[in-house]
């Protein structure tokens, strides 16, 4: 189960990776304004499609190494619902919007397809599940300096996920930078507690 544990670690970090490195070099993206979801969209989509997958199938082998742990099962629920719920989100792309991918019009439409719908569920339960699992953690795992660490990160999330919809939901200039850090703040949280359990032993 060790080795699970790495590949959820793994897949946590090289998801943030990726999506930096590509949607600094993709042509027409700006990353402080669009979301990490618009990504899977143009000529390059696959990657992110791609990374949305082998990230959410990491983190999932990682829940399954979890929840042979002590107390570990209500988190391993929390990081397998999140995993899946990335596996989704790059399998049901949002649609073309806000100016991305290069042509489209600057504006939301007014209707949106079944899939874009299901893309949106799916980050609803990315984002939700998440902080749940870091409180999880706060109280499953002994160590103090964990327990502190796992708390702050879970309530930095929910702030930052109502921070996100608020931006989102305004079309701020920003709401690119908002989902950034947030992600960036979780996923590096959860691949440390992957770490953690693989060398704690």
């Amino acid at each position: 189960m060790t080795a699970a544990l790495w590949a959820g670690t793994a897949g946590a970090w090289a998801f943030v990776a990726v999506f930096v490195l590509d949607g600094w070099t993709r042509p027409g993206y700006r990353p402080v304004r669009h979301p990490v979801s618009a990504l899977a969209l143009g000529s390059r989509g696959g990657v992110q499609a791609a990374n949305f997958v082998v990230c959410g199938l990491a983190v999932m082998a990682g829940a399954v190494a979890v929840a042979g742990r002590p107390d570990g099962a209500v988190l391993a629920v929390a990081i397998g619902v999140f995993g899946a719920s990335l596996v989704a989100s790059g399998v049901f792309p949002m649609d073309a919007m806000r100016g991305y991918p290069p042509g489209t019009p600057d504006e939301t439409p007014e209707e949106v397809s079944l899939r874009h719908r299901a893309h949106d569920w799916a980050g609803v339960a990315v984002f939700t599940s998440l902080p749940v699992a870091a409180f999880a953690a706060a109280f499953a795992v002994p160590d103090p300096g964990w327990k502190w660490y796992s708390g702050l990160t879970g309530a930095a999330l929910l702030a930052g996920f109502f921070a996100f919809g608020q931006a989102w939901e305004t079309d701020s200039r920003y709401a690119g930078l908002v989902q950034r850090a947030v992600i960036i703040v979780g996923w590096l949280w959860l691949g440390m507690l992957f770490a953690y359990a693989a060398t704690a032993g």
